[in-house]
């Protein structure tokens, strides 16, 4: 590009993507981008189903069960660590097409497991890819969305979390308790988005913000026009973009892996990046410590396999209202008070699954527990991935989601050590403090974000006396 070109400013960009109205052109990339946390999801969730069947049938205790449903998320901090990096470094999209590469052919191997080693290691690895996608999807769509509607369109996009549960739970079910080496077979079954690859690498643009960040603004440019076509063929003449001073982008490093890392620890966004760590590992510590063991402490209940998996459904089926409920609550009511109301919302179904006392009670407390939890988990990803500038988003937001891995690879070894001792009740009465702990860190120093452009929050959040 020469001097005498007008020259794409990022406030012009934002305003260009700022003005569009939702268009299949947004739609076609949220069903993209949720068909990848689909299968995402089915298979993480479907190793809480062949624990049982993997325990019995190799004679597993409750600590080596407990360190195999760990394994995923071993596997998961370190992608999602790896792809928060190389997003900001490579790009979004060469990430994600990666990512669904490994964890696919990962899904293959933990099928052929011939010993606990071999389907260990497999499950570590297809967390590797499953981590990666889920902390590099959400960050990458939501540089394509106005910012009147990204809390919902975000927390949609975490809402196809829900139906991977949901098919999962159906997996096991039919799959895993009724065929002969069901568990291996559904780990076939979990490879199959391999296939969306190919749409993927067709059909998928690079990000423009990430693009422009980068200097590669004639790209961005293309990226942005192109856009704009498929928008406007759709709804007819576009709006005129009204930039606005406020808008510039912020550079808060030069762009290297270490400067990054250190710039989510500087004084404009330390205040920021530990109340995320605290919420991630809040969050992610009590998702999968309930998610991971619910069949297997279910079944130590005395529910037999087949009546465990069914009540797992139902309570897996509350996911879809709740992630729904939270993308749309959050575009009226701002986004931090919503994850403290639903993180309230889930102390309070932890309260009553520690007290339950007979089967009815602790489906319905389930279902409370499933629809907050799982609320929560669709504003993890849109509101992280709003605190943070273009420069730093992916790095910051896969920073983030590692630290929650760190607490989702204790629980379900934590559950598994201390259930001898402190029982059912104990196990929920943990999570319930550890959910209020994570409500009154948001609730304090959270920040605002709801109806503001990416922009705007990039330069509130690195000023260190900007708003809470």
């Amino acid at each position: 590009m020469t001097e005498t070109t007008p020259k794409l400013t990022s406030h012009l960009m934002a305003a260009r993507l700022e003005r569009l109205p939702m268009s299949r052109f947004h739609y076609k990339l949220l069903f993209a981008g949720g068909l990848g946390y689909t299968f995402d999801a089915m298979d993480g969730a479907i190793v809480a189903f062949i624990l049982p069947s993997v325990a019995k049938e190799w004679g597993l205790s409750s600590g080596a069960t407990g360190i195999l449903g760990s394994s995923l998320l071993i596997g998961f901090l370190f992608g999602a660590l790896g792809a928060g990096i190389l997003g900001d470094k490579i790009g979004r999209r060469a990430v994600m097409v990666s990512a669904l590469v490994i964890y696919a052919a990962a899904s293959l191997v933990a099928a052929a497991a011939p010993n606990f080693v071999v389907l260990f290691l497999a499950r570590v690895v297809a967390g590797m890819g499953t981590g990666a996608e889920s902390a590099i999807i959400a960050p990458y769509l939501s540089e394509f969305v106005p910012s009147r509607v990204r809390g919902r369109y975000i927390g949609s996009l975490a809402g196809f979390f829900a139906f991977g549960y949901v098919f999962a739970s159906l997996l096991g079910y039919f799959v895993v308790s009724d065929v002969p080496h069901g568990w291996r077979w559904v780990q076939v079954l979990t490879a199959a988005p391999i296939l969306l690859l190919l749409w993927w690498r067709r059909s998928l643009p690079e990000s423009p913000r990430f693009l422009h960040v980068h200097g590669r603004v004639d790209e961005a440019e293309r990226v942005v026009a192109d856009i704009e076509r498929q928008v406007s063929a759709r709804v007819g003449p576009l709006p005129a973009p009204r930039p606005s001073a406020q808008a510039e982008e912020v550079h808060v490093s030069s762009g290297r892996v270490l400067d990054n890392l250190k710039a989510l620890v500087s004084p404009g966004l330390r205040k920021t990046t530990v109340t995320l760590w605290v919420y991630w590992f809040v969050a992610i510590f009590t998702y999968y410590g309930f998610f991971t063991w619910i069949p297997s402490l279910l079944v130590k209940q005395g529910f037999d396999i087949s009546k465990s998996f069914l009540f797992s459904i139902v309570i897996y089926l509350a996911q879809i209202p709740g992630y729904y409920s939270a993308a749309f609550v959050s575009e009226r009511l701002e986004r931090k008070w919503t994850i403290v109301l639903y993180l309230a919302g889930g102390a309070a179904g932890a309260l009553g699954l520690a007290f339950a006392g007979s089967s009815t009670q602790i489906l319905v407390w389930g279902v409370v527990l499933s629809f907050f939890m799982n609320g929560n988990a669709a504003l993890e990803y849109s509101y992280t991935s709003e605190l943070y500038p273009t420069m730093i988003r992916t790095t910051g937001l896969g920073v983030a989601s590692a630290v929650g891995r760190i607490g989702g690879i204790i629980a379900p070894i934590v559950i598994g050590f201390s259930y001898s001792g402190v029982g059912f009740g104990g196990v929920f009465a943990m999570l319930l403090v550890l959910l209020v702990l994570g409500a009154a860190v948001v609730a304090v120093f959270g920040r605002r974000t709801t109806g503001r452009s990416l922009e705007a929050i990039g330069q509130d959040t690195t000023n260190p006396g900007g708003s809470a």
